[in-house]
């Protein structure tokens, strides 16, 4: 099974004030008003979970007939410690257990819905950068492999785990295996690229993993450029709407030439994520503001 090509982003529909963390989601109604600006560009929107806000987008996408395959996710907590994780991710014995009772109804709500909407539910991922060195949820290998066996057993849905390239090089091989497609994440602006260096290190992340699995799909899942920083792991000067613009063009058209499912993140800016710093680049990726203006790269006169 494969994702059949066509322009992809990734969808989170938080405004001001709304959080996943919290609980407070978009209405049907904002959901209804997003949908009506991707809808003219992309074909495959990419959702984080199976909560509340994926279940109101497969709704306002069924109700109102929009044209909208989606790929599905699993929001898949820690399951072991992991000291590599710059920011902190030690946990007790109890919160990795509640974790992985959380996880297993993650997973089964996720093929729930993936089988109520299998009209519009193309793909299912069982995780989101859960394997990765840095990770705060980091899940075991063999713990993957059994998601997505259980999902495969359940759904009809096509399935794969959306992860930074580089753990797909040894260390998720066992999981390739069991999977319908492979899906990476690739980010020149946190590897400290300059826009002139960025496109052809996005080749060189896909490419790498293609070489390694040449009889599976692989499918880019993450890919963007923010258009704020404060410095914090992405410098100030490399980050503007600008320098988004360009990455944006020269990523589409690449992707488009070659035929690749490459999902741009995001759509629209999220005030909810990282630190309170109004700079923080977690919330800058959108090529929309978070008041749903369009940036500078859905401007095609500037």
């Amino acid at each position: 099974m494969v994702l059949e090509y066509g322009s992809a982003i990734c969808y989170s529909g938080y405004r001001e004030g709304q959080n996943p963390r919290e609980g407070i989601y978009p209405s049907h109604e904002e959901i209804h008003q997003d949908l009506l600006i991707l809808q003219s560009q992309w074909q495959h929107l990419r959702l984080y979970d199976s909560s509340t806000h994926a279940y109101r987008v497969l709704e306002v996408i069924a109700r109102e007939k929009l044209p909208f395959k989606v790929m599905l996710g699993a929001d898949i907590g820690a399951e072991v410690s992991n000291p590599n994780c710059p920011w902190g991710a030690d946990f007790d014995k109890a919160t990795l257990a509640h974790n992985r009772v959380a996880n297993e109804q993650q997973i089964n709500d996720m093929i729930a819905l993936a089988n109520q909407y299998s009209d519009i539910v193309s793909s299912v991922s069982i995780g989101n950068e859960a394997s990765v060195e840095w990770t705060d949820h980091l899940v075991p290998v063999e713990r993957l492999v059994h998601y997505a066996k259980t999902v495969k057993a359940g759904t009809k849905a096509a399935v794969t785990f959306c992860e930074n390239y580089i753990p797909w090089s040894d260390k998720l091989a066992p999981l390739a295996e069991v999977l319908d497609f492979i899906s990476i994440h690739t980010y020149p602006v946190w590897e400290y690229q300059s826009i002139e260096t960025a496109m052809q290190y996005t080749l060189e992340n896909y490419l790498s993993v293609v070489a390694k699995y040449p009889n599976k799909q692989v499918v880019i899942t993450e890919a963007g450029w923010t258009t704020a920083s404060n410095g914090g792991g992405i410098e100030i000067w490399n980050a503007s709407p600008e320098l988004q613009k360009i990455y944006y063009q020269q990523l589409t058209q690449w992707s488009r030439d070659k035929q690749v499912v490459t999902f741009i993140f995001e759509a629209f800016d999220e005030p909810w994520k990282g630190s309170g710093d109004e700079n923080e680049p977690e919330k800058h990726w959108g090529l929309y503001y978070e008041n749903r203006q369009p940036k500078m790269v859905m401007r095609p006169n500037l």
